[in-house]
């Protein structure tokens, strides 16, 4: 039986200058601009064909501070589609508390770098389904990597950026997302800082590298300017999911407008 392939709208969520929650959407992590309120999206995303929903809390771990759990529920609470929330989740304890604020997943990206045996707790103690690791990834051209890929006829190699893109970590992105499937990751979250925001397609050699290189279903993100960009990530690069913001919430297309255009293409999504 062929899986379909899923379409997943994301929100990046942080505090507005009163303290309130706000939808801002950038380029390349910067730049970000307000675009709506994370209850409201979520009501319409929910309504709108999607396969799943994903609310990220863009500042929690960059600011050292908790994920706001009270929005969480408030968007739960609109939506009856599957729930994955990240940002600022350190511990197992983060993990349960997430979980029962109404999310189905959680997504975890720099406490699992730091301490990556929090990948197996949770596992252990909320199940592999919940447990979603996030990859912030960056193209070098040097040769401190572990896994090369051509980009633009140069060798490249992807690092594993931490606190919202702002920090390095000199980890190998494929030689982290073996190891974060070895300990029982559920799912791989794969963001592309350089394409980040730029509708210039999804990154392919990066989206690709990890695909070939583990067996967990892989959530591609970052760069997506069309249905003609998912089309690409799922043929060519083997992606299990397509995430995209910008062109959702600019009404650049809809959900139902992307998954016609795979239908017609042969590309199994649920209509």
């Amino acid at each position: 039986m062929t899986l379909t392939k899923r379409i997943i709208p994301c929100i990046d969520v942080d505090l507005d200058e009163d303290g309130n929650p706000a939808v801002y959407t950038g380029v390349n992590f910067e730049n970000l601009e307000y675009t709506g309120d994370p209850v409201e999206m979520a009501r319409a995303y929910n309504e709108s064909g999607a396969d799943e929903f994903v609310f990220l809390d863009i500042t929690a771990s960059a600011d050292g501070r908790d994920t706001m759990l009270g929005v969480v529920e408030d968007v739960a609470d609109e939506i009856f589609i599957p729930l994955t929330v990240g940002g600022g989740i350190r511990t197992t304890e983060d993990i349960k508390e997430t979980l029962r604020a109404g999310a189905d997943k959680v997504s975890i990206n720099s406490g699992a770098i730091a301490n990556p045996e929090l990948i197996e707790d949770g596992a252990r103690a909320f199940g592999n389904q919940c447990i979603v690791i996030s990859v912030d990834a960056k193209r070098r051209f040097d040769e401190r990597g572990e896994h090369y890929v051509e980009v633009d006829g140069e060798s490249c190699w992807f690092e594993c950026t931490v606190k919202g893109g702002r920090e390095g970590t000199d980890l190998d992105v494929v030689e982290w997302a073996e190891e974060a499937e070895s300990r029982g990751a559920g799912e791989l979250f794969v963001n592309s800082i350089d394409m980040d925001g730029t509708e210039e397609g999804y990154d392919i050699p990066l989206t690709k590298a990890v695909c070939d290189a583990v067996d967990t279903p892989v959530i591609a993100s970052s760069g997506c300017g069309g249905p003609e960009d998912m089309y690409e990530v799922f043929t060519e690069a083997g992606a299990d999911a397509g995430l995209a913001a910008s062109i959702f919430h600019y009404g650049d297309y809809s959900i139902r407008e992307i998954k016609e255009y795979l239908d017609e293409r042969d590309v199994p999504v649920r209509l």
